[in-house]
């Protein structure tokens, strides 16, 4: 079984090389083999398959040339069974094993399970299919193939979009805070630099009282505008679950089916949810984001996953955590970018160097420490161009 780090690691770099190819004739063969080629051993996929839609059926298609199978006379075609149900559901595995996949050559020869999913762009639509062999996972399996499927019907939809990107940018920038917010015996600061123009990262703070504020922060799947659109849906719902005091584990699980349904953003982001309460009480949830840090003098806290990353399947399981905000302690949320940064050795910055460079800077105040992060993990990378959006946020307590 994969580790859910490395399985969100392989993923993002796959979702990029598909994101960075080409639109040309036999893209989505290129990502036919580029999918099985990263994860065969991981998710126990073979034998990929693509077919495309033709004369109210899904014909098997030919690597080699585009077309449909060499034998015009005699087409290898999905059940009409079979391609309703990936296409009514998006994705899907076959557990009936019972139902084969095409006539004469069924998939399920030699293999356990089918699993399969559908892309489309405005006139043309295809089903990838793939056998699991013995030891596949299904949530690892469902979330791979949701995640690649929301991209690519992006990319196919793209041409047929009329979007001004810079008009985006400037919507984005509006969902995030212009400035931190006042909060009595605490200090925020806040930054989100995106890589493109616009970006996939966000934070966000709201104020309910002079008891309680609550803090956010989130990573899209890839950047650029697929991620943007994603963050736009996914600050509005955050910022109305807030509203209707909906209790935030069961907020956040909404949240991850209205995320799950969407088709033209993309459809996976880490989250990491806190309410603080001027006692210092801090009670979150952290759906698959790099773990916030609370430091304290030498003591060094990580708040951990509570429960998966929101969007890759439609019901998840998430708990609420809680820990303790001492007088004088930081608190330090961040985004992958940020500990992916890498030098002229091709190192990454990494959690250690920001856990050292945090409990040093300590002592300074929160717009301070994370000029600092900025500054330190910029220079890192030689001042070269930010790779990945890269977003910070830092709450640090008062000791009155």
């Amino acid at each position: 079984m994969i580790q859910p780090k490395d399985l969100y690691r392989k993923l993002a770099a796959l979702l990029a090389k598909i994101d960075e190819g080409r639109s040309k004739d036999d893209f989505l063969f290129s990502v036919l083999a580029k999918l099985e080629n990263a994860f065969a051993r991981d998710l126990h996929i073979a034998n990929g398959r693509l077919y495309r839609e033709a004369r109210d059926q899904f014909l098997l298609i030919n690597a080699s040339d585009w077309q449909e199978s060499a034998n015009a006379e005699d087409p290898v075609a999905l059940d009409a069974e079979v391609a309703q149900l990936v296409i009514r559901n998006g994705s899907y595995i076959y557990n009936d094993a019972a139902l084969r996949i095409n006539q004469p050559n069924s998939l399920q020869k030699g293999y356990t399970i089918p699993a399969a999913f559908t892309v489309q762009n405005p006139s043309q639509r295809w089903i990838f299919v793939f056998a699991l062999k013995s030891g596949w996972v299904r949530e690892e399996v469902e979330f791979c193939l949701n995640a690649v499927r929301a991209l690519l019907n992006f990319r196919l939809h793209s041409d047929a979009m009329n979007n001004d990107v810079q008009q985006a940018a400037v919507i984005q920038q509006s969902l995030l805070p212009s400035s931190p917010p006042y909060i009595a015996g605490y200090e925020t600061a806040g930054r989100s630099q995106p890589a493109e123009v616009v970006g996939g990262d966000f934070f966000d703070f709201s104020v309910f009282d002079d008891d309680v504020f609550s803090v956010a922060i989130g990573d899209a799947s890839g950047h650029g505008l697929p991620a943007a659109l994603l963050v736009r849906d996914v600050v509005t719902g955050l910022r109305m679950g807030v509203e209707k005091e909906m209790k935030m584990a069961e907020a956040m699980q909404k949240l991850n089916r209205v995320i799950h349904r969407s088709t033209l953003s993309a459809r996976f982001i880490s989250l990491f949810y806190g309410e603080i309460e001027s006692t210092g009480n801090i009670f979150y949830v952290n759906a698959g984001h790099p773990p916030p840090l609370l430091v304290h003098g030498s003591q060094i806290k990580q708040l951990k996953a509570t429960g998966m990353i929101l969007g890759a399947i439609s019901e998840i399981s998430l708990h609420r955590a809680s820990t303790s905000f001492e007088p004088g302690a930081v608190l330090v949320m961040y985004s992958d970018g940020l500990l992916e940064r890498r030098n002229d050795d091709d190192e990454e910055f990494g959690l250690a160097r920001l856990e050292k460079l945090i409990v040093q800077h300590q002592e300074k105040s929160a717009q301070k420490i994370l000029e600092v992060i900025y500054q330190t993990v910029f220079a890192f990378g030689n001042q070269a161009k930010w790779q990945d959006d890269v977003t910070a946020v830092v709450i640090k307590k008062g000791n009155a």
